[in-house]
């Protein structure tokens, strides 16, 4: 109990002697900011001192050019930005299409050949190279095909269309056909599975 008292005296005389020095700084701080209104300003500015007001006054008008001038750069980076976004959307796909112009000359050149050909092995070599050269396309762009068949049914990638019913019980629950295949682009899911799914 003795303890419990000493502490609390001991607290006691901490919160005192804060008191006393917060009242000090008080006075001081008092003094220095001249709080006294019939004497407010006369220690900052006196009346005769036109150089010293001059000098502000010319502080203030080149801090508010470089303000204007802040505020002027600052729009022109917003609006340069706006337009660069703008045309970023613009020719987002240019590189893609670029790429796929090499395959589309080749669908021309396959169409030209259907026309004349009667050699039906000759057209399916030509139209296989150039789904062929359009699949090597893609996926240099980083567009990958989603394996599907077989594997267990997955909200997560997979749309189930139907369900049908299977002869084993091992393909319960996994995607027995896809009628719209799903792909990723740089390992991100950008189309879902459509699937037929085994019960």
């Amino acid at each position: 109990m003795s303890d419990q008292n000493n502490s609390n005296k001991h607290t006691t005389n901490e919160n005192t002697d804060n008191l006393s020095q917060n009242d000090a700084m008080d006075d001081v701080l008092s003094n220095f900011l001249n709080t006294d209104d019939s004497r407010a300003g006369t220690d900052l500015v006196d009346e005769g001192d036109d150089e010293e007001k001059e000098k502000l006054l010319a502080e203030i008008a080149e801090l508010k050019d470089k303000n204007l001038r802040q505020i002027a750069e600052f729009d022109n980076f917003r609006r340069r930005q706006a337009k660069e976004r703008i045309e970023l959307v613009q020719t987002a796909g240019k590189d893609i299409i670029q790429s796929l112009l090499v395959a589309l000359d080749d669908v021309d050149r396959a169409e030209k050949t259907l026309e004349t050909t009667t050699d039906l092995n000759v057209a399916k070599e030509g139209i296989a190279l150039v789904f062929s050269k359009l699949r090597s396309i893609m996926q240099q762009k980083g567009l990958k095909k989603m394996d599907a068949i077989n594997e267990e049914f997955n909200p997560d990638l997979h749309e189930a269309i139907t369900e049908i019913p299977v002869p084993t019980e091992a393909m319960k629950g996994k995607v027995v056909d896809v009628l719209e295949s799903g792909y990723y682009l740089n390992d991100k899911l950008i189309r879902f599975a459509k699937v037929i799914v085994g019960k």
